[in-house]
């Protein structure tokens, strides 16, 4: 009775501890949050192309704890069955917000709306300065792991709210030169890498990344892919789980 009331009494010490250093130190508990949060309804303003090791835990310590196994069906998959259209964040479009991310300062905005603005692109490497609308059209926003994959290697056997997560994660979303994102399709890295390779090893741990995250299993052909690349940099770390 003595240890469960000892243990009690550091329980609600320890919460008092925290609560007091939240009060004391709000923007600390601002950046949790933002970080926690981070499935779809918090934007983090960090550009995606930083390394940003939430963890610390390698890529490829965290690739060895993923199920391998073959393609399920694709009969069945649909995009709807991941989301219907970009939800709003604080009352702009989550596509809206990503291209802001990626933009920084340089975004020039009309309201929600970006229609101008420079950033460094991964897949391609170009420096890209969009000076219009027009521009800004051309780029598009890519779900790292692509959905038609995330669906035949598991996602059809979740519900419909842990789809959506998937569709919707900062994590799991890049603005990308819509030529490059047409190339990549619905490819994994067995099939498909970016041309930039500075960025591939940032890219497959991402993708690592999101499949630990939402439990998605790989091939035995994308395994070894992310491996060949991850030997080049073997302290990249997985982020955002």
């Amino acid at each position: 009775m003595k240890l469960r009331l000892r243990r009690f009494l550091v329980i609600i010490g320890s919460f008092i501890v925290v609560l007091i250093w939240v009060l004391v130190n709000p923007e600390s508990y601002d950046e949790i949050f933002t970080r926690v949060e981070n499935d779809g309804i918090e934007v983090p303003a960090t550009n995606v192309t930083e390394e940003l090791n939430d963890s610390g835990s390698l890529a490829t310590e965290i690739l060895e704890k993923l199920e391998v196994k073959g393609r399920a069906p694709k009969t069945g998959y649909a995009r709807t069955e991941f989301y219907d259209g970009w939800p709003l964040v604080d009352g702009c479009s989550l596509r809206q917000r990503i291209l802001k991310r990626e933009l920084g300062d340089s975004a020039v905005l009309e309201g929600c709306n970006v229609v101008a603005g420079e950033f460094d692109e991964a897949y391609t490497g170009r420096h890209i300065v969009m000076n219009s609308r027009d521009d800004v059209s051309k780029i598009q926003i890519d779900h790292v792991v692509a959905l038609s994959d995330a669906w035949q290697k598991g996602a059809q056997y979740m519900d419909y709210e842990t789809r959506n997560r998937i569709a919707t994660d900062p994590l799991n979303l890049l603005a990308v030169d819509g030529e490059a994102n047409e190339q990549k399709s619905d490819g994994d890295a067995a099939t498909w890498l970016p041309a930039n390779k500075k960025f591939r090893c940032q890219y497959v741990a991402r993708q690592v990344s999101v499949k630990y995250k939402y439990s998605l299993w790989v091939t035995k052909a994308e395994k070894e892919a992310i491996i060949r690349v991850l030997n080049n940099c073997p302290n990249e770390t997985v982020i955002g789980i």
